[in-house]
C-alpha cells in the first residue's frame, strides 16, 4: 500500500459488483489517496478481480457481522494511516471530500473526527435528499436522531483505537455508538 495517510475499509457480501466498482472509482478520483482494504468472504473471485484492478487489498471476513468486518479492516491499517472510515459497497464519495474532513482534522488537532454531508440517491444516481449535518448536530447526538452521517465522516485512527472500535455485539447503531464514545474523548 501507498503512504496514503486514509484508510477506508469496505465490507462485502461480493454481490454488488457494479456498485463496488463505483465506489472504489469514487475513492480514486479523490484529491487526497486513501488506502483501501475490502473485507470480503473468500469465496467471491469477482471481488478479488475488482479488489486488483483498483489496487485494494482483500481480507476474508471473519463472518462475525458487519462491525467485526469493519473492524478487522481497520485493524489492519499501517502506522501511516493517521485517519479511518468505512464505506458500504454502494456508498460513493462526493468529489474533494476527502480533503475536506482531512484538512478539517489538520487544523484542530484536538477533533477526533470531521463530517460533512451525505447525498442519497437511487438506483439511477437521482438524488432523493441530503443530510447536512449542521453544527446542532453533535449537541444533540446524545439525545437522538443521529444526524451525523456516516460515510460523511473521517476518524482519527487514535482515537478509534483508544474508544475500542465498533462494537460488534451490536448489529445495528454501531455508528451511533462509536460517534458517542468518540464525543467523549474529543
Amino acid at each position: 500500500m501507498s503512504q496514503a495517510r486514509v484508510l477506508i475499509v469496505i465490507p462485502t457480501l461480493g454481490s454488488r459488483i457494479d456498485y463496488l466498482d463505483k465506489s472504489l472509482a469514487s475513492i480514486r478520483d479523490q484529491t487526497v489517496p486513501a488506502d483501501v482494504i475490502i473485507v470480503c468472504p473468500a469465496r467471491h473471485d469477482s471481488v478479488a478481480r475488482t479488489a486488483s484492478k483498483w489496487g485494494a487489498r482483500l481480507l476474508d471476513d471473519p463472518g462475525k457481522g458487519l462491525a467485526a468486518a469493519i473492524n478487522l479492516g481497520i485493524s489492519a491499517a499501517a502506522p501511516h494511516h493517521e485517519f479511518v472510515n468505512w464505506l458500504g459497497d454502494d456508498d460513493s464519495l462526493e468529489a474533494h471530500s476527502l480533503e475536506r474532513v482531512v484538512d478539517a482534522l489538520d487544523k484542530n488537532f484536538e477533533a477526533v473526527v470531521a463530517y460533512g454531508a451525505c447525498r442519497y440517491v437511487d438506483a439511477d444516481d437521482h438524488e432523493l435528499w441530503v443530510s447536512r449535518a449542521g453544527p446542532w448536530a453533535t449537541r444533540i447526538l446524545k439525545w437522538g436522531p443521529d444526524l451525523i452521517p456516516q460515510p460523511g465522516l473521517l476518524v482519527r485512527r487514535s482515537a478509534w483505537i483508544r474508544v475500542g472500535g465498533l462494537d460488534e455485539s451490536m448489529r445495528f447503531a454501531f455508528d451511533l455508538d462509536l460517534l458517542l464514545k468518540l464525543q467523549r474523548v474529543g
